[in-house]
């Protein structure tokens, strides 16, 4: 049986309105985390990100996924459900939202995740970035056809433009999803955020803070630091949300 610790960091940033929203459910089995970044304008953003975090959780709780495939369709579910709360005329009437679920089975020590969008799950193993999920966004596409390197991600003039999000048409909505099939307790961290964070903290500076920290609450008030001090040059930089998982043995686990 596995334990996480969990840590959650959600800021408004430069901006009047926070459009980020994250939040996570626990059963004695599982654990399903959620953050989701929202766009619309005019308050239309803040109420596509928490229709997002609310949907994915609470139909999670009510029906638990037990695997990548059914975690995508939950997704789906969550952009239909998007999709029918628009209301014409209103400021709710062309929402979206980014949304990225990591979801941990603590009985069999294992995770899988499904995302859309740029709000990305980093796998942290040893202290290491192990792997990233990759954006849906014309600069990743660019990246992928060769035209930019990964580091120009970040500061390209075209970041923040999707190609798709939760509110998208159905058959324009590309699900990425995942799994690791064994999670290695005292080794694996992860992390979830919006691109308010990883546009401002490269991956190096991840694991120098992560290394630098006891806990998940620390380490995200040491990626906090590093995002205000990046930012500080742009005063209408974006919300950031964060939320991190880190896994270990349970305590009255028998030994092996």
């Amino acid at each position: 049986m596995l334990k996480v610790e969990l840590a959650m960091l959600n800021e408004p940033g430069g901006r009047e309105v926070n459009e980020d929203a994250c939040g996570y459910w626990n059963a004695d089995d599982r654990l399903c985390c959620v953050v989701a970044d929202g766009a619309g304008g005019h308050g239309g953003g803040r109420e596509a990100a928490q229709l997002a975090v609310q949907h994915v959780l609470q139909s999670f709780a009510a029906r638990p996924c037990h695997d990548s495939h059914e975690l995508a369709e939950l997704l789906r579910d969550a952009n239909r459900k998007l999709r029918s709360a628009r209301v014409e005329g209103t400021p709710l009437a062309n929402m979206f939202s980014t949304v990225a679920c990591l979801v941990i089975d603590l009985v069999q020590r294992r995770c899988y995740w499904a995302h859309a969008g740029d709000t990305r799950i980093y796998w942290f193993r040893a202290g290491r970035v192990a792997a990233c999920t990759k954006d849906h966004s014309v600069v990743q596409s660019m990246a992928d056809l060769g035209l930019l390197s990964p580091a120009e991600l970040r500061n390209h003039p075209r970041r923040s433009e999707l190609l798709c999000a939760l509110g998208s048409e159905d058959d324009d909505l590309h699900i990425g999803e995942g799994d690791l099939p064994e999670v290695a307790p005292g080794q694996d961290v992860f992390l979830l955020c919006t691109d308010g964070v990883w546009e401002h903290v490269e991956d190096n500076e991840f694991e120098s803070s992560l290394a630098a920290s006891g806990s998940p609450e620390q380490w995200l008030h040491g990626v906090e630091a590093l995002v205000r001090r990046c930012a500080q040059a742009k005063p209408n930089h974006d919300n950031f949300s964060a939320l991190a998982a880190r896994v270990l043995e349970h305590a009255d686990a028998a030994p092996a």
